[in-house]
């Protein structure tokens, strides 16, 4: 069955994007839950249609992913923690910590868009996180667990 996704879709495809899935998929859980719509001959030309269209808001948008994966490429941020005696850390390092330095350093990001490799952290040191900043650009940078 082919469909067309309305939005992005983890380990699926990103929205505007016509996909092949499995009818009970497609039929059961994507079109009920409003992440997907029918892809029929006449849904794909009016789609078509509009992908034509948004081409060129398309590339902006890509230009300003690339221009903040070049603000990313080569930072390290600094992310404080409580840590205990013995060096390890309360809790741990999670990505709601990571984009309150992000955007300490100037960079807002989406909470969805940015992954952290080695999850969970629960000691001090330098980590990598990749951010997903658009459907061709991903960027990986490094950040550092410090002690408040």
């Amino acid at each position: 069955m082919e469909v067309i996704l309305k939005k992005n879709v983890d380990k699926l495809g990103y929205k505007d994007e016509v996909v092949t899935v499995k009818n009970g998929f497609g039929r059961n859980f994507l079109i009920p839950q409003g992440y997907a719509s029918l892809a029929t001959e006449s849904a794909k030309k009016a789609h078509a249609e509009i992908m034509r269209q948004k081409s060129h808001k398309e590339s902006q948008i890509k230009e300003a992913a690339e221009a903040i994966a070049a603000k990313l490429d080569g930072l390290t941020v600094k992310v404080a923690a409580k840590i205990g005696e013995s060096g390890k850390v309360f809790g741990s390092v999670n990505t709601v910590g990571l984009l309150a330095a992000l955007s300490a350093a100037g960079l807002d990001l989406d909470r969805k868009s940015v992954t952290i490799v080695n999850e969970p952290i629960k000691e001090l040191g330098t980590y990598e996180a990749i951010a997903n900043l658009h459907k061709e650009v991903k960027q990986s940078f490094n950040f550092e667990v410090v002690g408040e």
